[in-house]
């Protein structure tokens, strides 16, 4: 089996890549990458020489024509991913998450190329602290951002496609990830690279907002499980039942890493923040058979840790850039 991976050198798309390759030997690997920011191919350096790794833009036409027509499946991670980032600047979601999504569409309709599209839970919206319900493929979209609006708009150009041209494809919207080789702008990574530089880690709000975090193996094994046996036209939430607040969150890393579990600062809240995220994943597990490896958050948290702890080199060439980013954006309120 040829896959074609985008965004194969981000968080998500390299620990698919490494996962896959572990796993299935008989899978050929093409990874599109346009190697912005986000992306680090040296989270891909020990599988360098079984993948051919292509520097491109997903939105590019004529490259991701070429690549799909030698793919027999095609994993679409690739996106602008991050919610500040998508309030400084919405246009460069606009057009990866967009355009790069057309783009793709238009060569997978041309070759008659399987495709799985990775989509995210908060297309949904938020929901409040004290509601009982969870998002289910029924939900209404009602994205709150230029990030989730965009990611909402793909998934509805890939729903048109399967209609209209009969496309061969599968959408997964997933909760919050976390796990090895993810990029420290995220939350969990900030927070944690934080403590380990000696810095004191920064909390939005009151910290009450509530995500539902899944370990980002147990994400890519219930991708596999859907494009081996997922249903042509059909999305399907893939969650693993951990909702816990951004305040627990860092206050759990904190205990973790020997500190204080009130060693942090609040920070004025951002625009839009969304409240509550929370995954109803029956479906997937019913039908499919999927089930997640990773049920006690805390110990994921704490391998998490460990990950960061051991490979400094990893990260620490990028914390000052992303610290900087941050710098007169949050003040310390309280």
């Amino acid at each position: 089996m040829r896959v074609l991976v985008t965004g194969g050198a981000g968080f998500i798309g390299a620990n698919f890549v490494l996962r896959t390759l572990a796993q299935r030997p008989d899978v050929e690997i093409t990874v599109l990458d346009k190697l912005t920011y986000a992306a680090n191919p040296a989270t891909l350096e020990s599988v360098a020489d079984r993948i051919d790794l292509v520097v491109g833009d997903v939105a590019d036409a004529a490259l991701v024509d070429r690549l799909v027509a030698a793919a027999d499946v095609v994993v679409h991670f690739a996106a602008e991913s991050h919610n500040d980032n998508s309030l400084a600047d919405p246009s460069s979601f606009v057009q990866t998450n967009l355009v790069g999504t057309f783009a793709l569409l238009e060569a997978v309709r041309r070759h008659d190329v399987r495709y799985h599209h990775i989509s995210t839970d908060e297309v949904y919206g938020d929901l409040d602290l004290d509601d009982p319900t969870r998002f289910t493929e029924a939900t209404a979209y009602n994205p709150s951002s230029p990030y989730s609006s965009t990611k909402a708009g793909s998934d509805l150009l890939v729903r048109a496609w399967v209609r209209s041209f009969g496309l061969r494809a599968t959408i997964s919207n997933c909760s919050n990830n976390y796990g090895p080789y993810q990029h420290i702008e995220k939350f969990i990574p900030r927070q944690i690279t934080n403590v380990l530089a000696g810095v004191r880690p920064k909390l939005y709000g009151d910290g009450l907002n509530v995500r539902d975090w899944i370990h980002v193996d147990d994400h890519n094994d219930a991708v596999w499980t859907i494009i081996e046996r997922g249903e042509i036209g059909e999305t399907y939430l893939i969650g693993a039942d951990g909702e816990v607040n951004n305040r627990t969150v860092v206050e759990t890393i904190l205990e973790l890493l020997g500190q204080p579990a009130d060693a942090f600062d609040f920070v004025t809240d951002r625009p839009g923040h969304d409240r509550r995220y929370a995954i109803d994943s029956t479906r997937l597990r019913t039908e499919l058979g999927w089930q997640p490896q990773y049920l006690d958050f805390r110990s994921g948290l704490s391998a998490t840790i460990d990950w960061y702890r051991a490979n400094p080199d990893w990260w620490q060439p990028h914390k000052q850039a992303v610290e900087a980013n941050y710098a007169g954006t949050e003040r310390v309120i309280g």
